[in-house]
């Protein structure tokens, strides 16, 4: 018995980033490793990367995530 049922077409105003082919996808058009979503409006898929790119700003700079001032910078513990 499978664990998670395959969806072929998606909810109505479901929005997707597909990363393989640049571009907003209603629906998951292609695998989900290949999308970024779901958004509820066409807009917010339409920043999926920009979204992306800040997300990932923030998790670099956050200073819960590193341990740099208890490192020596030769990395030796």
């Amino acid at each position: 018995m499978a664990l998670f049922k395959k969806r072929t077409v998606g909810k109505p105003g479901e929005w997707y980033y597909c990363l393989k082919h640049g571009r907003v996808e209603e629906g998951p058009e292609c695998r989900a490793a290949d999308r970024f979503g779901p958004y509820a409006t066409r807009e917010e898929a339409s920043h999926a990367m920009e979204t992306a790119r800040e997300r990932n700003l923030q998790w670099e700079t956050d200073p819960k995530w590193h341990d740099a001032k208890d490192t020596p910078e030769d990395g030796t513990p």
